[in-house]
């Protein structure tokens, strides 16, 4: 097939195509300046070259390429008799400099080469018939008019040489032995062969057996009919060393009597299509920053390894290591994106150093991550071997200006196995990695099937979240705060549930961190936020007045107007702000210094009660207790559960120091009339627990004012 015959690819980018006026003044500017005589007046051939550029863009832009298309220009052109030697090479340079920005990837590169190859196909087809259409003229004339035969064969040669030496594509003609006859000076200039040389040469010069042998086996199939052409693309060495592409159609010209007499071939060099259509494909498939492959290699780098795995059944199997930078966005945040981008290079190259030659390639999937494919592993412990490399490579400093940036990298492990395809070696890749974040950073982790699945299952819930948030599918119940001294309910806890629309109800261990790393737990804090305060209110009304407390995430005092918030709800549900309670962990009061501070600090002003939830199990930090506006110490249940002499010991200290602070304690999870005698002895203030009442609807806590026992 010719190139015009391969597929046509995809539509070129409309955005970035040349408007056809440009595209016609430019053609008509080479045209024009590198003809030695024109055979049409100047506005004809704007005329006939307008017409032209628009049937290419058209050709260009269609959805479904038609490639006789692109042939009819080609024969336009040579029935308007512009057949000089540069009008094809001018017209391919004017289509590669006005379309190849709009083509920007693989599929519209290979819309553009079927265009140009198209188009040279019809013209050389052209070119072919009227040469052919004028020896077959010259023949019969001789043949009719035998008294003038020396007069019509000299005229038609004449002819004949003039058309052939004007061609602007090599023709070669060759006997049916392989033996060259005859070679235009196109085609002596294009292979750099003297025409002396040329009739010296064989078809097995150009075109070596070993090389090319589907052009052999189809050789005798012109000669019996079978077959109208073959067309073939090569390389092709000059005797100056200077190596050039070559598009050859070879096919068989015929007597009267249907024998084949001789075969004539018609060349075109497209170096230059070949050369652009290789830095295109090496643009399409590397990094610009890194010059790495990217992910479109990588990828098609990785489903090759898996189908040699596919075909053999057995041995050796392909494995990735897929590693992300630890904190790359500190050194972009601090020492500038320009840093960043030399980190980047300096890690790929390191990379690249320590592991291409060892046959495996290096990738940059995007950001500050990169991916090592191992195309034929043994075993597990062999993957783990080429991370660790990995790993130490990254880890030595990179000297960038007047800076020694140190940086640390985190790698997933996995080796394929089972038919799992690529999109779903590298999820589980992707997941592995994070597990190794999580562990700790700057090492890496082996995928482990039973931490995937419950990863994915995680993944899920996370997508599932915002439509679930839009749903209201998220309930909120109170769990009751019994004062010790007289086992009265004082206040509620208020807790969050996800009743899921196929009636699973999962508890907040589980989607409450997924909320904190996707943000979401900052909508989801506000709804639960005005929920406990229209229920404190409704209680209220009822003559129950409790205190609230509602759990508050560390995002949702630095990404949002917490402050404002609480103060908008406590005036549309007229409460007394003593009437809340908010929440939040060691961990939470630790890592949030600043502004959450001060929105602390502005709300204790409001009258706000602040709660330290599951103290002792965090920092144990005691200076923010002196700093931050502290009401209430909440116990973990651990302590409260706890059997051993050193727990009472720290529970009674716990305890003691509150006191002394002037803070009350709430014990949680209290489950056993000795754990609340024990903790009432202690001075404990209040408590929460099974042994009370676990959370329940708001519906049910009337009742539990009145008997704050669920027996």
């Amino acid at each position: 097939m010719t190139a015009a015959e391969v597929e046509g690819g995809e539509p070129l980018s409309a955005h970035a195509v040349v408007g056809a006026d440009r595209l016609r003044d430019r053609w008509l500017t080479e045209v024009v300046g590198g003809a030695r005589y024109l055979a049409r007046p100047m506005g004809e051939l704007r005329a006939l070259i307008g017409t032209l550029a628009d049937r290419l863009l058209a050709a260009a832009l269609a959805e479904r390429f038609d490639p006789e298309d692109a042939r009819r220009v080609g024969r336009a052109l040579v029935d308007a008799h512009l057949t000089e030697p540069a009008v094809l090479e001018d017209t391919h340079l004017v289509l590669g400099e006005c379309l190849a920005d709009a083509a920007d990837n693989p599929g519209r590169l290979r819309r553009l080469l079927a265009l140009q190859g198209a188009l040279g196909r019809g013209y050389a087809d052209a070119l072919r018939r009227r040469t052919l259409t004028e020896h077959e003229a010259i023949t019969t004339a001789a043949l009719d008019a035998r008294t003038t035969a020396d007069e019509a064969r000299w005229a038609s040669e004449a002819r004949f040489s003039a058309v052939f030496d004007a061609a602007t594509v090599g023709i070669i003609v060759f006997a049916l032995d392989g033996t060259s006859m005859e070679a235009n000076s196109a085609a002596c200039e294009m292979v750099g062969h003297t025409a002396e040389e040329m009739r010296a040469m064989t078809v097995a010069d150009v075109v070596p057996p070993r090389q090319d042998p589907a052009f052999w086996a189809d050789l005798p199939r012109l000669a019996d009919g079978t077959l109208d052409r073959i067309t073939v693309e090569r390389p092709y060495q000059r005797p100056d060393g200077r190596r050039i592409w070559v598009d050859a159609v070879v096919s068989a010209v015929r007597d009267t009597d249907g024998h084949p007499r001789y075969l004539l071939a018609m060349v075109n060099e497209i170096t230059e299509r070949m050369e652009l259509q290789q830095r295109l494909t090496y643009q399409a498939q590397h990094d610009p920053l890194t010059g790495l492959p990217n992910r479109s290699l990588f990828f098609e780098r990785l489903r090759a390894s898996m189908r040699r795995v596919g075909e053999n059944g057995s041995g050796p199997r392909p494995g990735v290591c897929y590693l992300d930078l630890d904190g790359f966005k500190v050194v972009n945040d601090t020492l500038g994106h320009h840093t960043g981008d030399r980190l980047l290079q300096a890690v790929a190259d390191r990379l690249r150093d320590a592991l291409a030659p060892c046959g495996h390639l290096v990738a940059r999937m995007g950001g500050d991550e990169f991916v090592v494919l191992v195309e034929r592993s043994e075993d597990g412990p062999e993957l783990e071997d080429v991370a660790s490399v990995a790993l130490e490579t990254v880890r030595r400093p990179v000297r960038i200006d007047s800076h020694d940036v140190a940086i640390s990298a985190s790698i997933g492990v996995v080796r394929h196995e089972g038919d799992a395809g690529p999109e779903e070696l590298m999820k589980a890749a992707d997941t592995t990695l994070y597990s190794a974040k999580h562990a700790g950073r700057g090492r890496y982790a082996v995928f482990d099937q039973e931490r995937h699945r419950s990863d994915v299952l995680r993944f899920e819930l996370s997508s599932q979240m915002p439509e679930a948030l839009r749903r209201d599918d998220f309930r909120v119940v109170y769990q009751p705060l019994v004062r010790l001294a007289d086992e009265r309910t004082v206040g509620v806890e208020a807790l969050v549930r996800w009743q899921r629309p196929d009636g699973e109800l999962i508890g907040p261990d589980r989607f409450i961190p997924l909320a904190e790393e996707t943000g979401l737990v900052v909508p989801l804090g506000r709804r639960v936020l005005d929920e406990a305060c229209r229920q404190a209110r409704a209680w209220r009304d009822a003559g129950h007045e409790l205190v609230v407390s509602v759990n508050v995430a560390a995002r949702q005092m630095s990404e949002n107007d917490l402050v404002g918030d609480i103060r908008t709800v406590l005036a549309e549900y007229d409460m007394p702000p003593g009437l809340l309670q908010l929440e939040l962990t060691e961990r939470d009061l630790m890592g949030t210094p600043g502004r959450p501070a001060a929105a602390l600090k502005e709300l204790a002003a409001m009258g706000v009660q602040i709660a330290i939830d599951d103290f002792g199990t965090g920092y144990s930090n005691l200076s923010y207790l002196r700093q931050l506006p502290v009401h209430n110490l909440k116990l973990a249940g651990n302590f409260v559960a706890g059997s051993a002499d050193r727990d009472d010991v720290i529970l009674r200290a716990l305890v003691k120091l509150a006191r002394s602070l002037h803070l009350d304690v709430t014990a949680e999870a209290v489950e056993t009339r000795d754990q609340a005698e024990r903790l009432r002895s202690y001075g404990c203030t209040n408590a929460q627990g099974w042994y009370y009442a676990p959370a329940v609807p708001a519906e049910r806590i009337p009742d539990l004012i009145r008997e704050p026992f669920v027996r």
